[in-house]
Parts: structure tokens; C-alpha cells; sequence
């Protein structure tokens, strides 16, 4: 009989006491322990059971939990007695930052602050006990939600300290979802304000402190060592391309296929595995993200599940702001076509404005980007991002950047798409009505505001492109900026089917007023220029005739737009 899929479960005990669904993953206990590392910092994407994972770990070792080795058998790591014997032997030390999601730096502290707090709430028991003085006693007194920071920043370092005396062992502390300020600090520019009050936090909590048995940080991305982890020379760093705790984190393929067959969906092996296989971590491929299975487990529909739950709001703004080469990139994925790009793992958030490189590092680490292979690090020179071959992770992901593209277009959608049509139908003058609104209303939004709107259009066009892959992909193989005759063209319309469709070579131009009198010169140029540089011989190469080629000339001046 089938176990109950019990959805957004997180409570390792509520999962086994309840009976739900449940892939085995305690021999990531034993690994993490035999690895013998101070620190450890894991990064996954969202939604891959980290927090499962802590709340098994907080059952597993805390003195808490002594009582609870029962949620333990039937599964791996009961079988071995040194195991059993460790279980509920340690004081252990469990917080999440996955819920500071505040708009400014002052929330974001306070909310930090009141995590603290409750903490000691929880061991407040502590503060009578032997061995602590009045300092002590007025330490822990102090700890509340509106502390100083230098209070703050000693707060878990001190209870380490206190849970030692008490119980004459060190601790274990578990910190899940540590990036999830960083993240919004950046989307909302209080980064540098958070960099020094954390950085402050980890090097008192985890590498100064006498009193630490052992940690474990998880989160999604590796923030830059500069940033916060300037002091930890003793951090054991896993990430996506790690070979560590590879089937920790995620189902393999083998559990997906044997849980279909236990809920009666073997037959949907096949595109279960195009929907959501593609993960990669180490050398370990097949991965599945877990809160899409689970979802389908339950209902047996296909949905873009995993990629539906946070807003991708930092993705949509990197993107939508991205430079010429970084929507170029992004094309060539929505084409299904793989980027080779220089990544460093290491995110710094500060730079993900100016540098292409760590807007793929980004998405590689959130899980929307899968690598197909990479330079090894013996080989990359020091100061060099190693190169990687990246590609979209699976068809849900493909399927998520599709409605992000169209949402981009939400406030004239219908302009946009009549555009489209009266562009398959060559129709010039309804090309230019739709046009100018489309443009009147997004020109800005894919202007990074560093430059006055209509002075560079490229960020404009290759948005506009983007909406172009999404809608008319089935028709027409489309690219842009790629080499044809003695040139680069701008956006090119390839016919899948050339005896129905007409191709289309597209140029964009900013109106020069020293060299042209009006917009329409302006076209004219842009039509010379396509003329001039044959960029009509890649399709005529293929077998295109002449007549089955339209070309047209966009004009820029402003937000106003003539076509010809």
C-alpha cells in the first residue's frame, strides 16, 4: 500500500510518526560524520530537503531527542550500533535564517536578533545553572530583540559556552537557509550593511568558538569568502559541482523510478524523467528535485511545481536588466542550445550588476541552470573562474523561463501580439502602430536605468527577441547578433517550414541627427546596411530564394519607433 504524500513536511519526527512518504537519507549522517570537518557549508537549490535534512540531524545527535532513537529504526543508519549509541548524545544548537525576509537592514537585524532570542528562551534554564556568574547571568539577560550588535554578533558563540558548562559537552549547531538576508539584502541594497554585522556572527560562532564540536551551514548559494567568510580558514565548502553528499540532497533517479511504482505511475517513467530529471551534484547525475515529484506523487499531473515556488524576482531582474551578451546567452538557452561561460562558485552579490559571470554562477546555484562539463580546478589559472558548458536543468525549468518572458510583455501583451501577427503578415502599417506602444511602455524595463532610455536600444530589442522565441519558436528558428555575409545581423526569422513562412532579417538603429534628417533616413540606413553586408546569404545558403526573404529597418529615436 502506497505511504501518504504528505507535502511541505519539513519536521523530520511528523514525517516518520505520521507515516508519510519518505526517501531514506540518514546515511548523509553517517558521512558528515566520518568526514571529521569543523565546518561545513552545503549548497543546494530550494526546495531539495535541506531543512528535512537539519531537522533529521537535530533529532539524530541532540540531548533533546534522547528518547527518540524509534523515528531512526528501519532506516540505514540504525543498523550500525556506534550509530545507535550516538543518537541524542550532543547539545545541539538549531536555527533558520529562511524566514528573514525583511526590506531593509534595521528589520533584518531585529528579526536575526529575535531568532537569538527565542534560542534563549529555550535554554533559559541554563542561566541558573552551576558555573555561571553574574556577568554571565547579565549577558544572558541582555539578549533580546532590540540588542546592540556587539551583543548580537557573541549571542550563539555565548551559548555554546553556557550549554557546555551544563552539560560538560560541546555542541553542534545547525544554521539552515543562512544566504536567504544576503539575498534580499541585495534585491533591496543593504548588502554592505549586512556583510560586517555577519561576517561579526560566523567568525565568534564558528571560528572562534572553543566550545564547538561541529557545524553545519546549508543555504542555496556560496557567498563570496571576501564577503562573510573572510575568517573561516576552517570551512569545508560543498557545492553543486562537490562530490559530497551528492544523493544527500534531491532523489535519485532509482528512488523516483521506485516511488512511481509504489503510487502506480510506473508508465509515466519516461516523462517524469523530461520533466524534472537533469540535476547534476559531483560526478552523480539523474538527480530529481523533490518537491516536484512529491507534488506529482500526489496529484499525477505534470506542473512547473519547483519552479513556481519563490517569485524569481532577483532571476527576473538579472535577466530582464542583463547586458547585450548576457540576453544573447539567455537566448541561445531558450533555444535549447547550450553557453560555455566563465562561473565562479563563489557568489559576490555585490557584483552581480557589472558582471556576467556571477549572473550564471547565480542561476547555476539556484538550480535553473545544469552543467554539462567544466574545466577541473588544477587547470584554471589563480584569479580565473573556471570555464563551464551549461545548459537549462530539465523541461519544468524551460517551462518557467517561458512565463517569466511573457510576463515581461503582461502590460501589452495584446500590442505585442497583435505586432506579431501583423509581422507574419507583413503588414508595415500595423507593425508601426503596435510597435510604438509596445516600446512606449517596455523600453524602460529593460533599461538598467544607466543609461537615458532610447540611447541604447539593444537592452529593449533583445527582450523584444526574447518574446519573439517564446511565441513564435514553433515556426521559426530565431537568432541574433550572429555573423551572415560580411556582418553581424541583429535578429534573423528562419522558416521551420519555408514553403509556408517567409524568413525575416530584422536591423535596429538609433537615429543619428548629424547623419540623417529624419526617422525614415534612418530606416533607409538600417536597409542599406542589411543590403550591404549580404546578411540575407546564411538564409539564401540554405536554399531561401530572394523573394521569400523580407527585410526591415527599425528606427530608434526616443521610445519612438518607425519600421520600414
Amino acid at each position: 500500500m502506497a505511504r501518504t504524500v504528505g507535502i511541505g513536511i519539513q519536521n523530520f519526527a511528523k514525517i516518520i510518526e505520521n507515516d508519510c512518504f519518505y526517501v531514506d537519507k540518514t546515511p548523509f549522517i553517517k558521512e558528515w560524520w566520518e568526514s571529521q570537518d569543523d565546518v561545513t557549508l552545503i549548497t543546494r537549490p530550494r526546495r531539495f530537503g535541506k531543512t528535512l535534512n537539519m531537522s533529521m540531524l537535530e533529532y539524530f545527535f541532540s540531548l533533546e531527542f534522547t528518547d527518540y532513537g524509534d523515528l531512526f529504526e528501519g532506516l540505514s543508519i540504525w543498523q550500525e550500533e556506534k550509530y545507535r549509541k550516538l543518537q541524542g548524545t550532543y547539545p545541539v544548537i538549531s536555527l533558520s535564517f529562511a524566514s528573514v525576509k525583511e526590506r531593509n537592514y534595521q528589520a533584518t537585524k531585529e528579526r536575526i536578533c529575535q531568532l537569538i532570542t527565542d534560542l534563549y528562551i529555550k535554554y533559559s534554564y541554563l542561566r541558573n545553572g552551576s558555573g555561571m556568574t553574574e556577568a554571565d547571568k547579565e549577558f544572558f539577560d541582555s539578549v533580546r530583540t532590540d540588542m546592540p550588535e556587539v551583543v548580537a554578533t557573541m549571542a550563539i558563540y555565548k551559548l555554546s559556552d553556557y550549554l557546555y558548562r551544563y552539560y560538560g559537552k560541546k555542541v553542534i549547531i545547525l544554521l539552515d537557509e543562512y544566504d536567504t538576508p544576503m539575498q534580499e539584502a541585495y534585491v533591496d541594497g543593504y548588502w554592505e550593511e549586512l556583510v560586517g554585522f555577519t561576517r561579526s556572527m560566523f567568525n565568534a560562532s564558528f571560528k572562534t568558538n572553543p566550545w564547538l564540536e561541529r557545524a553545519i551551514m546549508t543555504g542555496i548559494t556560496r557567498v563570496g569568502k571576501e564577503s562573510i567568510f573572510s575568517d573561516l580558514n576552517n570551512l569545508k565548502v560543498v557545492t553543486t559541482t562537490s562530490d559530497e553528499y551528492a544523493a544527500s540532497f534531491g532523489f535519485t533517479e532509482k528512488e523516483v523510478f521506485a516511488a512511481l511504482e509504489e503510487c502506480g505511475l510506473s508508465e509515466e517513467k519516461e516523462k517524469v524523467k523530461r520533466w524534472y530529471d537533469g540535476f547534476i551534484f559531483g560526478c552523480h547525475k539523474d538527480i530529481y528535485n523533490p518537491w516536484s515529484i512529491l507534488n506529482f506523487l500526489d496529484t499525477g499531473k505534470y506542473g512547473t511545481y519547483w519552479a513556481n515556488t519563490s517569485s524569481n524576482s532577483l532571476v527576473g531582474k538579472l535577466l530582464q536588466e542583463g547586458d547585450r551578451r548576457t540576453k544573447e546567452k539567455f537566448e541561445a538557452l531558450l533555444r535549447g542550445e547550450s553557453i560555455r561561460t566563465p562561473v565562479d562558485e563563489q557568489i559576490a552579490y555585490n557584483q552581480l550588476d557589472n558582471d556576467d559571470c556571477a549572473i550564471w554562477s547565480l542561476l547555476l546555484a539556484s538550480g535553473y541552470l545544469k552543467v554539462l562539463q567544466y574545466e577541473r580546478e588544477e587547470s584554471v589559472n589563480y584569479g580565473e573562474a573556471a570555464e563551464y558548458e551549461l545548459n537549462l536543468t530539465n523541461y519544468e525549468v524551460e517551462r518557467m523561463f517561458y512565463g517569466m518572458v511573457r510576463g515581461w510583455f503582461n502590460g501589452v501583451s495584446v500590442d505585442y501580439n497583435d505586432f506579431i501577427k501583423a509581422l507574419l503578415l507583413g503588414d508595415k502599417k500595423a507593425m508601426n502602430a503596435y510597435m510604438n506602444r509596445v516600446a512606449l511602455n517596455t523600453f524602460s524595463y529593460f533599461d538598467t536605468g544607466k543609461r537615458p532610455s532610447g540611447e541604447e536600444p539593444e537592452r529593449f530589442y533583445h527582450g523584444f527577441v526574447l518574446g519573439l522565441i517564446v511565441d513564435l519558436q514553433n515556426r521559426y528558428i530565431i537568432t541574433s547578433n550572429a555573423e551572415s555575409g560580411f556582418g553581424r545581423y541583429d535578429v534573423m526569422l528562419e522558416p521551420r517550414n519555408p514553403g509556408k513562412d517567409d524568413a525575416i532579417i530584422l536591423e535596429f538603429k538609433v537615429h543619428d541627427p548629424e547623419d540623417e534628417a529624419t526617422l525614415k533616413d534612418t530606416v533607409q540606413e538600417a536597409l542599406r546596411q542589411i543590403e550591404k553586408k549580404q546578411y540575407a546569404a546564411r538564409l539564401l545558403a540554405r536554399g531561401i530564394s530572394k523573394e521569400h526573404i523580407r527585410c526591415y529597418g527599425f528606427a530608434f529615436q526616443g521610445k519612438k519607433v518607425l519600421i520600414g
